[in-house]
């Protein structure tokens, strides 16, 4: 059993229906649905009675509501006098898959930076700053989810992405000339699949349905080959060495770039977290400004 479990039990309990508290979760339902079945597992219990038309607490589900409650307090209160006891100092940092290279220099003096070893997509490390989990993360985040979560951003770098290709043509290609994949993976792929629906809408670029996780990885270079156009690679890819008999191809008309951003919450102005903050973004320039650059409209550093 696990607190977020718990938290998803009050809030589907509060909600009594799915969609509403996944919602509100920033999760998918089907993975709120199997979470919920994890915890009655767990605890040896129903805790909700459901049908096609309605959803009810069980008894014992009634029973537990107030205790599930209790115990998520107890653990706001927990993470909050463990941040009076550990003063200003320490920082916890979370990451999807990139880090900027010099991090250690640029925090070392600044603060007790722990990197959290637990990397997760972006959605979830953004909803774990929401919930306290760690005070900063690197990801990549959109303005609605700021406002929804409260949280504020900072731009810390920017991945160009390219096309790959078999053959030998190096040439740059037009973004309507593209395809670009998404995963039927909606939990791990929710952020990619969310960029690649936009930019495929402004630019023209083929969207091709992938069931086999091929977003990263061997799978991704197979279906570069069976392809009848360049595939779009994803940040996770930017620096996976290509197979022989594939290219990197430029991408223009526009240039794809995916952001990542240093996510705080809102009004956490603890000197350690300030400080690291502006370690991290000081002098860090953003995309080219000059109309090549594609940004998702709902970006933070979109040009509006």
């Amino acid at each position: 059993m696990e607190l977020r479990q718990l938290r998803y039990f009050v809030t589907l309990a509060e909600e009594m229906n799915f969609s509403r508290a996944a919602e509100r979760l920033h999760i998918a339902g089907p993975s709120l649905s199997q979470q919920i079945k994890a915890l009655e597992r767990d605890l040896g219990v129903r805790l909700f009675d459901r049908d096609r038309r309605r959803m009810d607490l069980t008894e014992a589900g009634r029973s537990l509501l107030p205790e599930a409650r209790e115990l998520l307090h107890g653990a706001d209160e927990l993470r909050r006098l463990a941040g009076r006891l550990r003063g200003t100092g320490t920082v916890r940092l979370g990451y999807v898959n990139w880090l900027p290279a010099d991090l250690a220099r640029r925090t070392s003096g600044v603060a007790d930076l722990q990197v959290d070893p637990w990397v997760m997509p972006s959605h979830a490390q953004a909803g774990r700053v929401a919930d306290g989990s760690i005070d900063v993360a690197v990801c990549w985040v959109q303005t609605p989810d700021l406002a929804a979560q409260d949280l504020d951003a900072r731009f810390l770098g920017a991945d160009r992405l390219y096309a790959v290709s078999p053959g030998t043509d190096t040439s740059p290609v037009a973004a309507a000339d593209t395809a670009i994949l998404v995963d039927s993976d909606t939990v791990s792929w929710a952020s990619w699949n969310l960029y690649a629906g936009q930019f495929s809408r402004d630019t023209g670029a083929l969207v091709v349905r992938t069931e086999d996780n091929g977003i990263t990885g061997s799978a991704f270079f197979e279906h570069v080959r069976r392809a009848d156009r360049p595939v779009v690679n994803s940040p996770k890819g930017q620096t996976t060495p290509l197979p022989a008999g594939l290219v990197a191809r430029p991408i223009v008309g526009p240039a794809p770039y995916w952001t990542w951003s240093l996510v705080t919450r809102k009004g956490d102005d603890r000197a350690a977290v300030r400080a690291v903050v502006e370690a991290l973004t000081a002098g860090v320039e953003g995309v080219p400004a000059d109309g090549s650059a594609w940004l998702p409209p709902t970006d933070p550093y979109a040009r509006r």
